[in-house]
């Protein structure tokens, strides 16, 4: 934070000495250098300026993103509760905070270890690191109060209270409390297992531009209680499972598509091709990987995370898409 707060002044200095020079630049007796060196300093000022309210923006928004403490919570951690934040750990969380493979790539296996680099595999490294936390006791989480992993799942922010800008995409702040406080049961369930890469967001001042841009989302007006729909199928709960199971995240709240962003490529409607074909091959195809046609997912298609997933959330998943 010291770091591009430093850099933060010295860019709103710039811009102040590039505003300076330009009216001294105004008072020259020749008419060229007026105008060239107007062009110039004025140019100069308005980018450093833009610079400067960018990436302060971006510092507010990522150093001071106005949550609250977190809640007072101690998480039972009852059987039903570890069974249920084992499904969906299964489902979400492993897709980022997987183990990596020898070339840093995300397997979606156990151990939640973390370690792979969400900035750099989409191109966007040079903003700085954003890797995946160690969800093991032996990583920083052991050192979370319940409370405060709650607050990280709801609001995006970290033990310090700092955006957690990956995660700030993600649609967890509308996960059930009784939802999030199984996934914090499991987690503590699980053995620990060190990780000596990086973890967690370390943004440079490219980054708080990005943030400052919009990029990583706003700071999340999450309700301070969700309360799921009653589990059954039916659409209802279907667009639930569709929250927790990462599918709005790439196909748009709706489910409708959404188009290409820097983090994410475009995404279809899923709606037309499931309302063309039955439940029962609808469900197949999830399990597979393989459409009722014979063609395959693209690889960007995470279907081995809606694999895990029971028939009957399947068959919810279905009637919500196939709603009208």
């Amino acid at each position: 934070m010291i770091v591009n707060i430093f850099v933060f002044l010295v860019v709103l200095a710039l811009a102040s000495a590039a505003g300076w020079l330009f009216f001294k630049v105004l008072r020259a007796p020749k008419l060229w250098v007026k105008v060239v060196g107007g062009l110039g300093t004025a140019g100069a000022c308005v980018g450093f300026a833009a610079l400067a309210v960018m990436g302060g923006i971006g510092i507010v928004k990522y150093y001071f993103p106005g949550v609250g403490p977190a809640p007072e919570l101690t998480v039972a951690g009852t059987p039903e509760q570890l069974a249920r934040g084992e499904y969906l750990v299964n489902l979400t969380c492993i897709g980022c905070h997987g183990s990596v493979d020898e070339q840093g790539n995300q397997t979606r296996e156990q151990p939640l270890k973390g370690g792979w680099n969400f900035g750099a595999s989409k191109g966007v490294g040079f903003a700085g690191r954003i890797a995946a936390e160690n969800l093991t006791p032996g990583g920083k989480l052991t050192n979370y109060t319940d409370g405060e992993i709650f607050r990280a799942l709801r609001y995006s922010v970290n033990q310090d209270g700092h955006f957690l800008s990956a995660m700030s995409l993600l649609p967890y702040s509308q996960l059930s409390n009784a939802d999030i406080e199984a996934l914090i049961a499991y987690l503590r369930s699980l053995p620990p297992v060190e990780n000596k890469q990086p973890t967690g967001d370390n943004l440079n001042y490219i980054g708080m531009l990005a943030a400052g841009a919009g990029f990583y989302g706003n700071p999340k007006a999450a309700s301070v209680t969700v309360t799921a729909p009653p589990e059954g199928v039916t659409p209802e709960y279907g667009k639930y499972v569709a929250t927790y199971g990462d599918c709005r995240i790439c196909h748009g709240p709706d489910m409708t598509g959404a188009k290409a962003s820097i983090a994410l490529p475009e995404a279809p409607n899923p709606r037309f091709y499931v309302d063309e074909i039955s439940q029962a091959e609808f469900i197949e195809m999830m399990r597979t990987g393989i459409r009722a046609n014979g063609v395959p997912f693209k690889d960007i298609m995470p279907w081995q995370n809606a694999a895990h997933m029971t028939d009957n959330d399947l068959a919810a998943l279905y009637l919500y898409l196939t709603a009208q």
